[in-house]
């Protein structure tokens, strides 16, 4: 059945909405099982999440899977997250086209085994007309890579099509990034308080919500606290309070 936006209340949702989901590994070893079924239980988390984050009006959800850095992870569990990443596609790809997610991966995906990089491509070419709610899962993906990355494309384009480079302006660099649009509330499960080299340059007046819950719990009842955060803060952009409540009342 297709999604309905619904927001508890008076509550806005953000419109784009980033979670680095954290506290898989720490929710299996205090249940005394491995890691890797932490990431399972996690799966089911970001299944959750993303039908509430639709329900309640968010227009584009990023989700941070796997970092740049994760490879550093013991083999055995880079290994399994790699599998489950394939299994989690197949299984969910319908599910997404029937609620009219589009969805698309990003990051470096060609350090992927070449399966999971076939299963991408199938899931972002099957949802790339759903128009309920945009989804972006980070995965091979680092905030400085994402940068540094852009700041090449504009090299390589200043050089074929001699475009002045001291002309470039943030909007032009912006349009390279893998990720485009600008963060409106960033969540982070698990306890800890940083943002991990997660979407650096988008989140430059970005919200920060930092959750005590392992991302395996995560559901409804954390979004509402976090949308209810996001509602109850005044976002100035630069400006001051007056000159923000003078905006609001044009």
């Amino acid at each position: 059945m297709p999604i309905s936006p619904n927001t508890p209340g008076s509550l806005t949702a953000p419109r784009h909405l980033a979670i680095i989901m954290d506290g898989n590994g720490r929710w299996a070893q205090s249940r005394g099982k491995q890691r890797v079924s932490g990431h399972q239980e996690g799966a089911n988390a970001v299944r959750r999440v993303i039908t509430e984050c639709a329900k309640m009006g968010v227009k584009e959800l990023t989700l941070f899977a796997f970092s740049s850095e994760n490879w550093k992870r013991p083999s055995m569990e880079v290994n399994a997250l790699m599998t489950l990443f394939v299994q989690a596609i197949r299984k969910e790809s319908k599910n997404l086209l029937d609620n009219g997610i589009r969805t698309r991966i990003a990051g470096d995906i060609s350090r992927f085994p070449k399966v999971l990089q076939t299963q991408i491509k199938k899931l972002e070419n099957l949802t790339a007309d759903c128009d309920v709610m945009k989804l972006n899962i980070a995965a091979n993906y680092g905030g400085r890579w994402d940068i540094l990355q852009a700041c090449k494309k504009l090299m390589h384009t200043c050089s074929d099509e001699s475009l002045d480079i001291d002309a470039i302006t943030e909007e032009q660099f912006t349009e390279q990034l893998d990720i485009i649009s600008d963060v409106d509330l960033m969540i982070r499960t698990g306890g800890e308080q940083r943002i991990s080299n997660f979407l650096l340059w988008q989140a430059a007046y970005a919200e920060l919500f930092f959750s005590d819950t392992l991302w395996p719990d995560f559901g409804k009842e954390d979004l509402i606290q976090a949308f209810t955060f996001f509602n109850s803060r005044e976002r100035r952009f630069g400006m001051t309070s007056a000159q923000v409540q003078k905006k609001d009342n044009q």
